[in-house]
């Protein structure tokens, strides 16, 4: 079985060698200005280390769908960027900030065509069963989205709301990455149902790790700036327990400091986050991502798989919700 770092060696060299180098340029090189951001490449990685719990063998057949599932992750951010009309994207300009609006859209949808022929080297008889899987997911994520943008209108969003919603946005696709590495691996169905869940829960901990970050993240460490979500008022995990939990004259102060103007982030940063400390959120939000995270861990403990094989899927686990970024 291989080491953790000898997986991810083997997915970033897998992105040195996708290249996009053809016409038009103007389609074409934002997808490689997109997947040269880099990133965690949690996916691909995670897809990996599940096939080899079962295989040693490291082939096309297993590389280039793991990677598929980044490519597609990435077209999703393309498009969300453009929703979000944000301007940065892991300290480099969005695509639509360096090029356009359109050009964005048709680079994200050739990405997300490029993710299914990707996809397509899976072995002959696993290709049906991985697609299928892929494609529902795919639709989960745009599901996802669309209850991300429908909370921006909603003057109330319960925890359950949004914990159901970053499970389709973020939490689906982890767990298809897993499911994907599991199949193409040769596991059965009840196992692959197993790594699917283990890796659904996982995702919810990793996105509410991701909420908390961008609060109380060190920003040095983070690699970008702290509050951003904050500052657009976006309905997180954080903002939301601080909803549900504040008195009357605590909710009319969540409030004002949410009609801040973003002119002054320090200031608006700084009055939501002595909020949320006062009202124990950030202890609170630490407490929730120990219980997903001890969920995924259960239902570890329950596959029929060896030890060793255990242990590297808690290994991988750590890396995903044990981090300082």
């Amino acid at each position: 079985m291989l080491e953790l770092e000898q997986i991810n060696k083997i997915v970033d060299e897998a992105f040195l060698k996708l290249k996009y180098e053809k016409e038009p340029r103007e389609l074409y090189e934002p997808m490689e200005y997109t997947l040269a951001f880099g990133g965690k490449r949690l996916r691909p990685r995670f897809c990996l280390t599940t096939y080899n719990l079962f295989k040693d063998k490291i082939d096309e057949s297993i590389v280039l769908p793991a990677v598929a599932i980044e490519v597609f992750h990435n077209f999703t951010l393309i498009h969300d960027d453009i929703m979000d009309k944000a301007d940065i994207r892991r300290g480099k300009p969005t695509v639509q900030k360096r090029w356009d609006d359109n050009v964005a859209i048709l680079s994200g949808d050739a990405m997300c065509i490029a993710s299914y022929r990707l996809l397509s080297h899976a072995p002959n008889d696993k290709v049906q069963k991985v697609l299928s899987l892929f494609s529902d997911s795919a639709l989960a994520v745009c599901e996802g989205q669309q209850f991300d943008m429908n909370f921006e209108t909603m003057e109330k969003v319960s925890i359950e709301d949004y914990v159901n919603m970053v499970g389709l946005k973020t939490g689906v696709l982890i767990a298809c990455s897993a499911t994907i590495g599991a199949i193409i691996g040769g596991a059965d169905d009840t196992l692959c149902r197993q790594i699917y869940d283990f890796g659904h829960k996982l995702g919810v901990a990793f996105q509410l790790q991701d909420d908390y970050f961008d609060s109380f993240g060190d920003e040095k460490v983070f690699g970008k700036k702290i509050g951003g979500d904050i500052l657009n008022n976006k309905k997180t995990w954080l903002l939301i327990k601080s909803m549900n939990i504040a008195s009357p004259s605590e909710r009319r102060r969540i409030e004002e400091v949410m009609a801040m103007d973003a002119s002054e982030p320090v200031r608006k940063i700084n009055a939501a986050k002595e909020i949320m400390e006062s009202l124990g959120v950030r202890g609170l939000a630490e407490e929730a991502i120990n219980s997903v995270y001890c969920d995924a861990i259960h239902l570890l403990e329950g596959m029929k798989i060896s030890g060793e094989q255990k242990r590297q899927l808690e290994r991988f686990a750590d890396t995903l919700v044990k981090r300082t970024r």
